[in-house]
């Protein structure tokens, strides 16, 4: 059965018909690591896949393909990772099922990364691109977040403009280890350089930025 509805469906080819370029992804799911995640997430992927030629996925399992997992960074599953048409990381993460209005957010990631588009001001662009550090943004994020997607939103477009920014969408419930880790108490919460700095709630770019920026002169 599948998970996107007809309506749903017809929604979001014209949503895809905006694109001028192609969007690439991979996708990591696990045996032993959320699978019942992986699997509806595998699912999503591919009904997306199929409603447009302008969106590519290719699947691996995490344990099985090691090297190309670690090749990413990818410690945890599920996990969607965007790359370029050579396969070079674009540094926009999903881990975790991007349901709920996250599904949301991974419809337009996808428009925005096929349309080289972004948000952000010219100010916030040439502070990022000019950082001479790496930047490590974590957004904890529920499904019947509403506010969440503008948090996830503004960091994978600090990370599409960026090389310095990567940029990782967590579903707080399928990881809560990590959660705990850095005391996810409400949603969205955004963690920089594992902590160094944080944010809690949904917040201009300015304010992002400023955190950012404070942790690179560290």
């Amino acid at each position: 059965m599948a998970i996107i509805s007809e309506k749903d469906a017809q929604t979001i080819r014209e949503m895809f018909g905006q694109m001028t370029g192609k969007t690439y992804a991979l996708f990591f799911h696990s045996d032993i690591e959320n699978k019942e995640y992986g699997e509806a997430t595998q699912q999503i992927l591919q009904e997306l896949s199929e409603l447009t030629d302008k969106f590519e996925v290719k699947f691996y399992n995490r344990e099985h393909d090691a090297d190309l997992a670690d090749r990413y960074g990818i410690d945890k599953a599920p996990a969607i990772v965007f790359v370029d048409e050579h396969g070079n990381d674009t540094r926009v993460r999903f881990y975790g099922i991007p349901s709920g209005y996250e599904f949301t957010t991974l419809i337009e990631d996808i428009i925005d990364l096929g349309n080289a588009t972004h948000g952000l001001s010219e100010k916030t662009v040439e502070a990022l691109k000019n950082l001479n550090t790496d930047i490590h943004l974590q957004v904890f994020v529920t499904p019947t977040c509403p506010y969440c997607p503008r948090a996830v939103r503004l960091a994978h477009h600090m990370a599409m403009v960026s090389p310095r920014v990567r940029a990782d969408m967590i579903e707080a419930t399928e990881f809560p280890e990590l959660s705990n880790e850095h005391n996810v108490y409400g949603v969205p919460k955004t963690v920089i350089n594992n902590g160094a700095e944080e944010q809690e709630g949904a917040v201009p770019e300015q304010v992002i930025l400023q955190k950012i920026l404070a942790v690179a002169a560290q």
